[in-house]
């Protein structure tokens, strides 16, 4: 099916821009119309993070008439490693204005919307129905079927991508001419099916690679330019630096997408058959039992924070039978790690492979929380 035009061209292109954009103007495919359509276009960024932050910035560069970046978050130190619009100074600042910064640095003629909110049930039809793109750059399955069914519904082109460690996956869901996610992924994932994000790591260059791929497709899109990655799962492997593409059609038993529907958050693989304690519930235990506390993370964790009175028997040491100072016969175990991933998974160890006879539970929250909570301190890595 013929891929029809994103976006009206532009009347015209400045004088003032002629040398800005020359290399798109002499670039077959693109040329003078091509770049007025982009000045014209209108794209919505969901996320500045890691992929937002190349994103932003190439879409800056090539002269999009108006930029949305819906973020909710603020920067924090650890985002530095990927997230490379944001700077030292921006820490504890809106991530949104550091993309706003961006443009006034960059491309003054860039319109640049700062959306410090999440993308919800509630905003997500009328934000897709006021752009002609919309460009998912979030880190949860939530988000990404809540946006595709968005786009969906609206009739929005949605340039889609993900990231995991050393791996990352692009695609277009283009609902005029297009398969969308549930036409390759029908379901959000179960919880105990999805390693481990929130604590599994990210290669940080990767997420410029990634994230200019996807930068690419939405051009290709406002412009016409090429095939777009429509009907293709796009998969880069940094680690064995391979790339793959596989093809995927419209599933004609799946029911068109005509309601937005619940979307409950799947970050990171936590097996909930075992109990947690929240810090409020440890402290109240700690006054009247005898409880171990035990730290599964590794020894530079916890030379940025550490919980004072635990015991450090890390997770790989744990699993490989090593964890002579988790005596068999303590009352009351709590497994700690950073956010509460890990501390499940060494929760289940101890109890279904070691049969440790007394009560093992994981800490809702981690060290993160515990610090928040008991001593008021932000920690962030």
């Amino acid at each position: 099916m013929t891929r029809p035009p994103l976006c009206e061209p532009a009347t015209g292109i400045l004088p003032s821009q002629l040398a800005r954009y020359s290399r798109h103007l002499t670039l077959p495919g693109v040329g003078e119309e091509g770049q007025r359509r982009i000045i014209n276009a209108k794209v919505l960024i969901i996320g500045a993070g890691g992929l937002g932050s190349p994103i932003a910035s190439y879409l800056i560069a090539a002269g999009v008439g108006e930029l949305a970046v819906l973020d909710d978050d603020t920067v924090e130190l650890s985002n530095l490693q990927r997230q490379i619009m944001h700077r030292e100074s921006d820490v504890g600042l809106p991530k949104v204005d550091s993309v706003q910064r961006l443009a006034q640095e960059h491309n003054t003629t860039v319109n640049v919307t700062k959306l410090n909110q999440r993308l919800s049930r509630g905003n997500a039809l009328e934000l897709f129905a006021s752009y002609d793109l919309v460009i998912d750059g979030s880190d949860n399955f939530a988000t990404r079927y809540l946006a595709s069914d968005a786009a969906e519904i609206t009739g929005t082109p949605l340039v889609w991508g993900t990231l995991f460690q050393f791996s990352g996956q692009v695609s277009v869901f283009d609902p005029r001419t297009g398969p969308m996610l549930r036409d390759i992924f029908p379901d959000v994932p179960d919880a105990d099916s999805v390693p481990s994000c929130a604590e599994g790591g990210v290669f940080g260059a990767l997420c410029g690679v990634v994230g200019s791929m996807m930068a690419t497709e939405a051009l290709k899109l406002i412009t016409g330019a090429g095939s777009t990655l429509s009907g293709k799962l796009w998969l880069y492997d940094a680690l064995n630096a391979s790339v793959r593409s596989l093809e995927f059609s419209a599933d004609p038993q799946r029911e068109k997408v005509t309601e937005l529907g619940q979307y409950q958050s799947v970050t990171c693989a936590i097996n909930e058959s075992f109990s947690t304690l929240s810090v409020e519930e440890l402290k109240a235990l700690e006054q009247v039992n005898d409880v171990l506390v035990v730290d599964v993370r590794e020894q530079w964790e916890r030379e940025i924070a550490s919980i004072p009175h635990s015991v450090h028997v890390p997770l790989n040491e744990l699993l490989a039978g090593r964890h002579e100072k988790i005596p068999a016969t303590s009352g009351t175990t709590v497994m700690v790690c950073k956010s509460g991933a890990r501390s499940q998974q060494a929760a289940q160890y101890l109890t279904e492979q070691q049969g440790h006879a007394g009560k093992v539970f994981s800490l809702d929250g981690g060290t993160i929380r515990w610090f928040a909570e008991v001593q008021g301190q932000h920690i962030d890595y």
